[in-house]
């Protein structure tokens, strides 16, 4: 069985272990890139659902990730691996107004948090990027988009369950039945940075968004009780 996890730094373990994001903070582990660090992906609540499972983690994660880019390795992953029924894909989404440019063949992240190394000739670009974002037309569009990815999973006979990372789908004027297979789509509650902190788990300092293994764990035990009673494994 294969565990699939795609999503921004709460899916790849920022900090859980060491305090890195990207592997390539890391000078020992530059070849990486902006991969998870693997100690963080050790302790990361994919790799406590692999365990449980006892299957095999494929982690595509990526700190400061857009929901494009989460929506574009995961489909990629979907053509070229996922061709039965022995997997679960774990997907968290991203902050609704982030995006990801390509230039010159390679992709950055943008959002509010800042610009992922954006070259000087896209600078202009950025600033016109953070003064015309419009939350209800990006919430919409994202509530479109994922909801589209779901049918075709269904359709896919594929297991999966979405969960969102700090925001909720809030003040649409209409809701989709995920058939149970995204948790608390419409619910603050329910999304990873609020369950935890309500069930007393603190960032890893107080200048963080990021949680440590313990809350981790948590979280994995939760998706997994999740999964199980919404019968999303075969």
């Amino acid at each position: 069985m294969i565990i699939y996890v795609n999503g921004d730094s709460h899916a790849a373990a920022a900090e859980a272990a060491v305090p890195y994001g990207w592997a390539e903070d890391d000078p020992f582990y530059y070849g990486l890139g902006k991969r998870p660090h693997p100690a963080n992906e050790r302790v990361s609540y994919g790799c406590e659902l692999a365990n449980h499972f006892n299957a095999i983690l494929d982690c595509d994660a990526q700190s400061g990730a857009s929901n494009t880019r989460i929506m574009r390795t995961t489909r990629r992953w979907m053509d070229e691996t996922a061709t039965n029924d022995d997997v679960l894909m774990v997907i968290q989404w991203s902050t609704w107004e982030r995006e990801e440019w390509e230039i010159d063949g390679e992709f950055y992240q943008v959002g509010l948090s800042g610009a992922d190394s954006v070259p000087e000739s896209h600078q202009e670009q950025y600033k016109e990027f953070i003064r015309s974002i419009n939350w209800i037309e990006r919430r919409a569009f994202w509530h479109h988009k994922i909801w589209k990815l779901h049918c075709e999973m269904l359709d896919r006979n594929i297991p999966h369950v979405f969960f969102n990372g700090n925001q909720q789908f809030d003040g649409l004027r209409y809701q989709q039945d995920w058939h149970n297979n995204y948790l608390g789509p419409y619910d603050l509650n329910f999304t990873f940075n609020t369950m935890l902190r309500e069930n007393g788990y603190k960032t890893v300092n107080k200048d963080s968004w990021h949680f440590g293994a313990d809350a981790h764990c948590f979280w994995a035990k939760f998706v997994l009780n999740y999964v199980h009673t919404h019968k999303l494994v075969p």
